[in-house]
Protein backbone atom coordinates (compact mmCIF):
# COMPACT_ATOMS: atom_id res chain seq x y z
CA UNK A 1 0.00 0.00 0.00
CA UNK A 2 1.40 3.23 -1.02
CA UNK A 3 1.06 6.82 0.92
CA UNK A 4 -1.67 7.66 -1.60
CA UNK A 5 -4.15 4.15 -0.81
CA UNK A 6 -3.49 4.82 2.65
CA UNK A 7 -4.58 8.76 2.79
CA UNK A 8 -7.76 7.81 0.63
CA UNK A 9 -8.28 4.59 3.64
CA UNK A 10 -7.61 7.06 6.80
CA UNK A 11 -8.79 10.42 5.33
CA UNK A 12 -5.88 12.10 6.92
CA UNK A 13 -5.35 15.08 4.12
CA UNK A 14 -6.78 17.79 3.11
CA UNK A 15 -5.98 20.48 -0.04
CA UNK A 16 -4.33 22.69 2.61
CA UNK A 17 -2.02 20.15 3.82
CA UNK A 18 -0.76 18.86 0.18
CA UNK A 19 -0.38 22.49 -0.99
CA UNK A 20 1.58 22.88 2.12
CA UNK A 21 4.18 19.92 1.35
CA UNK A 22 4.27 21.41 -2.33
CA UNK A 23 5.54 24.21 -1.05
CA UNK A 24 8.21 22.91 1.39
CA UNK A 25 11.65 22.05 0.51
CA UNK A 26 12.54 18.12 0.37
CA UNK A 27 14.15 18.25 3.67
CA UNK A 28 11.23 19.67 5.47
CA UNK A 29 8.50 17.73 3.30
CA UNK A 30 10.35 14.51 4.32
CA UNK A 31 10.24 15.80 8.08
CA UNK A 32 6.35 15.59 8.18
CA UNK A 33 5.74 12.78 6.16
CA UNK A 34 8.18 10.71 8.47
CA UNK A 35 6.04 12.33 11.13
CA UNK A 36 2.55 11.70 10.19
CA UNK A 37 3.64 8.15 9.22
CA UNK A 38 4.25 7.35 12.90
CA UNK A 39 1.28 9.34 14.03
CA UNK A 40 -0.56 6.76 11.04
CA UNK A 41 1.07 3.82 12.94
CA UNK A 42 -0.55 4.70 16.20
CA UNK A 43 -4.07 5.37 15.11
CA UNK A 44 -3.60 1.36 12.99
CA UNK A 45 -2.82 -0.84 16.20
CA UNK A 46 -5.96 -0.41 18.19
CA UNK A 47 -7.81 -0.60 14.93
CA UNK A 48 -6.16 -3.67 14.12
CA UNK A 49 -6.79 -5.06 17.38
CA UNK A 50 -10.33 -4.85 17.09
CA UNK A 51 -10.18 -6.35 13.56
CA UNK A 52 -8.57 -9.52 14.97
CA UNK A 53 -10.77 -9.36 18.36
CA UNK A 54 -13.92 -9.31 15.46
CA UNK A 55 -12.23 -12.35 13.44
CA UNK A 56 -12.34 -14.40 17.10
CA UNK A 57 -15.90 -13.68 17.92
CA UNK A 58 -17.05 -13.17 14.11
CA UNK A 59 -14.60 -14.71 11.58
CA UNK A 60 -13.30 -17.47 14.27
CA UNK A 61 -17.34 -17.91 15.33
CA UNK A 62 -16.91 -21.45 17.10
CA UNK A 63 -13.49 -21.41 18.48
CA UNK A 64 -14.50 -18.11 19.89
CA UNK A 65 -17.46 -19.32 21.54
CA UNK A 66 -15.42 -22.22 23.27
CA UNK A 67 -12.68 -19.79 24.25
CA UNK A 68 -15.53 -17.53 25.77
CA UNK A 69 -17.53 -20.37 27.46
CA UNK A 70 -14.64 -21.67 29.08
CA UNK A 71 -13.51 -18.85 31.01
CA UNK A 72 -17.11 -17.90 31.98
CA UNK A 73 -18.90 -22.04 33.15
CA UNK A 74 -16.72 -22.74 36.25
CA UNK A 75 -15.33 -26.28 36.93
CA UNK A 76 -17.64 -28.51 38.59
CA UNK A 77 -17.79 -32.35 38.92
CA UNK A 78 -20.58 -34.88 37.48
CA UNK A 79 -22.04 -37.39 39.90
CA UNK A 80 -22.64 -38.19 43.73
CA UNK A 81 -19.15 -38.24 44.33
CA UNK A 82 -17.97 -40.96 46.62
CA UNK A 83 -16.16 -40.76 50.20
CA UNK A 84 -17.39 -38.88 53.45
CA UNK A 85 -16.55 -35.86 54.42
CA UNK A 86 -18.76 -33.95 57.71
CA UNK A 87 -19.00 -30.54 56.79
CA UNK A 88 -20.29 -27.72 59.53
CA UNK A 89 -22.16 -25.07 58.70
CA UNK A 90 -21.70 -22.23 61.05
CA UNK A 91 -24.43 -19.62 62.25
CA UNK A 92 -24.17 -17.02 60.50
CA UNK A 93 -22.25 -18.43 57.23
CA UNK A 94 -23.02 -17.09 53.78
CA UNK A 95 -24.04 -19.44 50.72
CA UNK A 96 -20.70 -18.01 49.56
CA UNK A 97 -18.93 -18.66 53.03
CA UNK A 98 -19.92 -22.32 52.39
CA UNK A 99 -19.36 -22.40 48.91
CA UNK A 100 -15.22 -21.79 50.30
CA UNK A 101 -15.34 -24.34 52.52
CA UNK A 102 -16.87 -27.05 50.38
CA UNK A 103 -13.83 -26.12 47.66
CA UNK A 104 -11.44 -26.68 50.15
CA UNK A 105 -12.57 -29.78 51.39
CA UNK A 106 -12.78 -30.64 47.96
CA UNK A 107 -16.75 -31.85 47.84
CA UNK A 108 -16.92 -29.59 45.24
CA UNK A 109 -14.76 -28.47 41.97
CA UNK A 110 -15.02 -24.56 42.73
CA UNK A 111 -16.53 -22.17 45.04
CA UNK A 112 -18.17 -20.55 41.70
CA UNK A 113 -20.08 -24.11 40.59
CA UNK A 114 -21.49 -24.46 44.05
CA UNK A 115 -22.68 -20.81 44.10
CA UNK A 116 -24.44 -20.96 40.91
CA UNK A 117 -26.28 -24.57 41.91
CA UNK A 118 -27.84 -23.09 45.13
CA UNK A 119 -28.52 -19.71 43.55
CA UNK A 120 -30.60 -21.75 40.54
CA UNK A 121 -32.19 -23.91 43.27
CA UNK A 122 -33.33 -20.80 45.25
CA UNK A 123 -31.79 -22.01 48.19
CA UNK A 124 -29.01 -18.87 49.01
CA UNK A 125 -30.98 -18.10 51.93
CA UNK A 126 -32.33 -20.97 53.37
CA UNK A 127 -28.68 -22.62 54.39
CA UNK A 128 -29.27 -23.85 58.25
CA UNK A 129 -25.92 -24.17 60.79
CA UNK A 130 -25.11 -27.47 61.55
CA UNK A 131 -22.98 -30.23 60.58
CA UNK A 132 -23.84 -32.49 57.41
CA UNK A 133 -22.34 -35.52 55.61
CA UNK A 134 -21.06 -35.04 52.24
CA UNK A 135 -18.79 -37.05 49.92
CA UNK A 136 -15.63 -35.85 47.82
CA UNK A 137 -15.88 -34.93 44.38
CA UNK A 138 -19.83 -34.15 43.84
CA UNK A 139 -21.32 -32.04 41.41
CA UNK A 140 -22.35 -28.94 42.90
CA UNK A 141 -26.42 -29.86 42.36
CA UNK A 142 -25.95 -32.90 44.53
CA UNK A 143 -23.87 -31.08 47.34
CA UNK A 144 -26.73 -28.19 47.25
CA UNK A 145 -29.67 -31.28 47.40
CA UNK A 146 -27.95 -32.39 50.81
CA UNK A 147 -27.56 -29.34 52.72
CA UNK A 148 -31.12 -29.45 53.82
CA UNK A 149 -32.37 -29.20 57.91
CA UNK A 150 -32.84 -33.15 57.87
CA UNK A 151 -29.71 -34.25 56.71
CA UNK A 152 -28.06 -32.35 59.75
CA UNK A 153 -26.16 -34.82 62.06
CA UNK A 154 -27.47 -34.62 65.61
CA UNK A 155 -27.64 -36.54 68.45
CA UNK A 156 -31.33 -36.85 69.68
CA UNK A 157 -31.13 -37.13 73.36
CA UNK A 158 -34.38 -37.32 75.63
CA UNK A 159 -34.04 -36.88 79.75
CA UNK A 160 -36.31 -38.11 81.25
CA UNK A 161 -38.55 -36.43 84.59
CA UNK A 162 -37.10 -36.93 87.59
CA UNK A 163 -33.64 -38.64 86.85
CA UNK A 164 -30.89 -37.42 89.13
CA UNK A 165 -28.04 -35.50 87.88
CA UNK A 166 -25.63 -38.47 87.99
CA UNK A 167 -28.06 -40.76 85.91
CA UNK A 168 -28.74 -37.54 83.45
CA UNK A 169 -24.92 -37.17 82.81
CA UNK A 170 -24.68 -40.74 82.08
CA UNK A 171 -27.59 -40.73 79.74
CA UNK A 172 -25.94 -37.50 77.88
CA UNK A 173 -22.78 -39.60 77.90
CA UNK A 174 -24.50 -42.79 76.48
CA UNK A 175 -26.61 -41.15 73.65
CA UNK A 176 -23.53 -38.46 72.47
CA UNK A 177 -20.69 -40.93 72.41
CA UNK A 178 -18.61 -38.23 74.73
CA UNK A 179 -16.72 -39.54 78.18
CA UNK A 180 -19.22 -39.26 80.87
CA UNK A 181 -16.18 -37.88 83.06
CA UNK A 182 -16.17 -34.90 80.65
CA UNK A 183 -19.61 -34.14 81.56
CA UNK A 184 -19.10 -34.53 85.58
CA UNK A 185 -16.47 -31.87 85.01
CA UNK A 186 -19.15 -29.52 83.31
CA UNK A 187 -21.52 -30.35 85.77
CA UNK A 188 -18.97 -29.01 88.44
CA UNK A 189 -18.02 -25.58 86.38
CA UNK A 190 -21.27 -23.80 87.44
CA UNK A 191 -20.08 -20.33 86.34
CA UNK A 192 -20.20 -21.71 82.25
CA UNK A 193 -23.86 -23.23 82.92
CA UNK A 194 -25.39 -19.78 83.83
CA UNK A 195 -27.77 -20.97 86.88
CA UNK A 196 -30.08 -18.99 88.86
CA UNK A 197 -28.20 -17.55 91.61
CA UNK A 198 -30.47 -19.35 94.24
CA UNK A 199 -29.49 -22.63 92.75
CA UNK A 200 -26.25 -22.17 94.90
CA UNK A 201 -24.13 -23.31 92.40
CA UNK A 202 -25.47 -26.76 91.90
CA UNK A 203 -26.69 -28.43 89.32
CA UNK A 204 -28.98 -30.76 90.84
CA UNK A 205 -32.58 -29.84 89.99
CA UNK A 206 -31.97 -27.07 87.42
CA UNK A 207 -30.80 -29.66 84.29
CA UNK A 208 -34.02 -29.47 83.16
CA UNK A 209 -35.35 -32.90 81.62
CA UNK A 210 -36.60 -32.88 77.89
CA UNK A 211 -36.03 -33.83 74.15
CA UNK A 212 -32.73 -32.05 73.05
CA UNK A 213 -30.61 -32.38 69.73
CA UNK A 214 -26.71 -31.77 70.01
CA UNK A 215 -24.43 -31.26 67.13
CA UNK A 216 -21.21 -33.71 67.06
CA UNK A 217 -19.00 -30.85 67.94
CA UNK A 218 -21.23 -29.37 70.97
CA UNK A 219 -19.91 -29.75 74.10
CA UNK A 220 -20.39 -31.01 77.71
CA UNK A 221 -20.64 -27.93 78.92
CA UNK A 222 -22.44 -26.39 76.18
CA UNK A 223 -24.91 -29.32 76.24
CA UNK A 224 -25.49 -28.78 80.08
CA UNK A 225 -25.68 -25.08 79.86
CA UNK A 226 -28.35 -25.79 76.42
CA UNK A 227 -30.54 -27.63 79.86
CA UNK A 228 -30.44 -24.86 82.28
CA UNK A 229 -31.40 -22.31 79.52
CA UNK A 230 -34.31 -24.84 79.11
CA UNK A 231 -35.04 -24.38 82.66
CA UNK A 232 -34.93 -20.97 83.16
CA UNK A 233 -37.68 -20.10 80.15
CA UNK A 234 -39.58 -22.78 82.72
CA UNK A 235 -39.29 -20.65 85.66
CA UNK A 236 -39.74 -17.45 83.72
CA UNK A 237 -43.15 -19.07 82.21
CA UNK A 238 -44.79 -19.83 85.07
CA UNK A 239 -43.23 -16.89 87.17
CA UNK A 240 -41.52 -19.22 89.44
CA UNK A 241 -39.87 -16.12 91.49
CA UNK A 242 -42.96 -14.92 91.99
CA UNK A 243 -45.32 -18.01 92.71
CA UNK A 244 -42.02 -18.30 95.42
CA UNK A 245 -42.90 -15.53 97.10
CA UNK A 246 -46.91 -15.23 97.48
CA UNK A 247 -46.10 -19.31 98.95
CA UNK A 248 -43.94 -17.76 101.49
CA UNK A 249 -40.61 -19.83 100.10
CA UNK A 250 -37.64 -18.89 98.29
CA UNK A 251 -37.39 -20.33 94.31
CA UNK A 252 -34.60 -23.10 95.67
CA UNK A 253 -36.82 -24.25 98.48
CA UNK A 254 -39.87 -24.57 95.51
CA UNK A 255 -37.60 -26.52 93.52
CA UNK A 256 -36.35 -28.79 96.26
CA UNK A 257 -40.46 -29.46 97.16
CA UNK A 258 -40.77 -30.05 92.85
CA UNK A 259 -38.16 -32.65 93.12
CA UNK A 260 -39.91 -34.44 95.91
CA UNK A 261 -43.18 -34.44 94.05
CA UNK A 262 -41.45 -35.65 90.94
CA UNK A 263 -39.76 -38.66 92.90
CA UNK A 264 -42.93 -39.65 95.16
CA UNK A 265 -45.17 -39.32 92.51
CA UNK A 266 -46.66 -42.23 89.95
CA UNK A 267 -49.03 -39.72 87.57
CA UNK A 268 -48.95 -36.13 87.09
CA UNK A 269 -52.73 -36.02 88.24
CA UNK A 270 -51.32 -36.58 92.13
CA UNK A 271 -48.77 -34.32 91.85
CA UNK A 272 -50.47 -31.08 93.81
CA UNK A 273 -52.14 -33.03 96.05
CA UNK A 274 -48.57 -34.58 97.26
CA UNK A 275 -47.18 -31.20 97.23
CA UNK A 276 -50.33 -30.18 99.53
CA UNK A 277 -48.83 -33.21 101.86
CA UNK A 278 -45.77 -31.39 101.92
CA UNK A 279 -46.86 -28.12 102.86
CA UNK A 280 -49.43 -29.45 105.65
CA UNK A 281 -46.38 -30.84 107.02
CA UNK A 282 -43.41 -28.01 106.97
CA UNK A 283 -47.01 -25.49 108.09
CA UNK A 284 -47.85 -27.67 111.27
CA UNK A 285 -47.69 -26.49 114.59
CA UNK A 286 -45.55 -27.88 115.91
CA UNK A 287 -44.05 -28.80 112.74
CA UNK A 288 -44.12 -32.66 111.37
CA UNK A 289 -40.78 -34.33 109.93
CA UNK A 290 -41.74 -34.95 106.22
CA UNK A 291 -40.28 -38.28 106.47
CA UNK A 292 -40.28 -38.40 102.60
CA UNK A 293 -38.58 -41.98 101.75
CA UNK A 294 -37.20 -40.88 98.31
CA UNK A 295 -34.75 -37.94 100.49
CA UNK A 296 -33.32 -41.03 102.02
CA UNK A 297 -33.08 -42.98 99.02
CA UNK A 298 -31.29 -40.12 97.58
CA UNK A 299 -29.16 -39.73 100.74
CA UNK A 300 -27.90 -43.39 100.47
CA UNK A 301 -27.89 -42.95 96.76
CA UNK A 302 -30.26 -45.99 96.39
CA UNK A 303 -32.86 -46.55 94.52
CA UNK A 304 -37.04 -46.59 95.33
CA UNK A 305 -39.88 -45.20 97.59
CA UNK A 306 -40.07 -47.36 100.28
CA UNK A 307 -37.04 -46.82 103.08
CA UNK A 308 -36.61 -49.80 105.89
CA UNK A 309 -35.90 -48.66 109.37
CA UNK A 310 -32.08 -49.14 108.69
CA UNK A 311 -31.95 -46.68 105.85
CA UNK A 312 -33.77 -44.26 107.63
CA UNK A 313 -31.15 -43.77 110.28
CA UNK A 314 -28.87 -42.68 108.55
CA UNK A 315 -27.29 -38.88 108.82
CA UNK A 316 -27.20 -37.43 105.88
CA UNK A 317 -28.77 -34.18 105.81
CA UNK A 318 -31.02 -35.03 103.29
CA UNK A 319 -32.74 -38.13 106.07
CA UNK A 320 -36.58 -36.36 106.19
CA UNK A 321 -36.69 -39.02 108.98
CA UNK A 322 -34.25 -37.36 111.00
CA UNK A 323 -34.08 -33.41 110.54
CA UNK A 324 -37.42 -31.24 110.60
CA UNK A 325 -37.73 -29.37 107.17
CA UNK A 326 -36.90 -29.17 102.94
CA UNK A 327 -33.40 -31.42 102.39
CA UNK A 328 -30.31 -28.89 101.44
CA UNK A 329 -31.00 -29.16 98.02
CA UNK A 330 -33.34 -31.56 95.17
CA UNK A 331 -32.88 -35.27 94.75
CA UNK A 332 -34.26 -34.60 91.07
CA UNK A 333 -34.56 -32.73 88.29
CA UNK A 334 -38.38 -31.99 88.17
CA UNK A 335 -40.39 -31.38 85.04
CA UNK A 336 -43.28 -28.79 84.20
CA UNK A 337 -45.86 -30.63 86.17
CA UNK A 338 -44.01 -31.13 88.88
CA UNK A 339 -42.70 -27.74 88.98
CA UNK A 340 -46.57 -26.10 88.60
CA UNK A 341 -47.89 -28.56 91.37
CA UNK A 342 -45.49 -27.02 93.90
CA UNK A 343 -46.50 -23.61 92.94
CA UNK A 344 -49.92 -24.41 92.76
CA UNK A 345 -50.93 -27.22 95.50
CA UNK A 346 -54.10 -28.43 95.70
CA UNK A 347 -56.60 -27.33 98.98
CA UNK A 348 -56.53 -29.80 101.59
CA UNK A 349 -56.15 -31.26 104.72
CA UNK A 350 -54.04 -34.41 104.04
CA UNK A 351 -50.92 -34.93 106.22
CA UNK A 352 -50.19 -38.97 104.19
CA UNK A 353 -50.03 -40.45 100.73
CA UNK A 354 -49.85 -44.20 100.30
CA UNK A 355 -49.18 -45.37 96.95
CA UNK A 356 -51.85 -48.55 97.31
CA UNK A 357 -51.82 -49.87 93.60
CA UNK A 358 -48.25 -50.47 92.17
CA UNK A 359 -49.82 -51.76 89.56
CA UNK A 360 -51.78 -48.22 88.24
CA UNK A 361 -49.39 -46.08 90.53
CA UNK A 362 -52.17 -44.41 92.04
CA UNK A 363 -51.46 -42.40 95.12
CA UNK A 364 -54.48 -42.24 97.69
CA UNK A 365 -54.57 -39.68 100.78
CA UNK A 366 -54.95 -39.57 104.58
CA UNK A 367 -55.98 -37.20 106.93
CA UNK A 368 -55.94 -39.04 110.24
CA UNK A 369 -53.71 -41.80 111.14
CA UNK A 370 -56.46 -44.37 111.36
CA UNK A 371 -56.92 -43.49 106.79
CA UNK A 372 -53.29 -44.08 106.86
CA UNK A 373 -53.02 -47.39 108.45
CA UNK A 374 -56.22 -48.54 106.29
CA UNK A 375 -54.54 -46.94 103.01
CA UNK A 376 -50.97 -49.24 104.40
CA UNK A 377 -53.14 -52.18 104.24
CA UNK A 378 -54.71 -51.29 101.36
CA UNK A 379 -50.77 -51.66 100.00
CA UNK A 380 -50.16 -54.54 101.31
CA UNK A 381 -53.25 -56.61 100.09
CA UNK A 382 -51.90 -55.33 96.26
CA UNK A 383 -48.22 -56.59 96.84
CA UNK A 384 -46.64 -53.41 98.34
Amino acid sequence: MNDLDLNTLLGAEDDEGRTRRSRGSGKRGGSRRRRRRRNRGGFMAPLLAFIVLAGIIGGGGYYGYLWLSDALVPDDYSGQGSGEVVVEIKDGQSASDVALELERQGVVASARAFTNAIGNAGKSASLQPGSYKLRKQMSAASAVALLIPENRLLARVTIKEGLRLSDTLTTLAKETGKPVKEFTAAAKDAGELDLPSYARNKLEGYAFPATYEFQPKTTPSQMLAKMVDRYNQTAEKVDLEGGAKVLGHTPHEIMIIASIVQAEAGRAEDMPKIARVIYNRLERKPQMKLEMDSTVMYALNKYGTAATIPETKTKSKYNTYMYLGLPPGPITNPGDHAIEAALNPTKGNWLWFVATDPKSNATQFATTEAERQALLAEYRRNGG
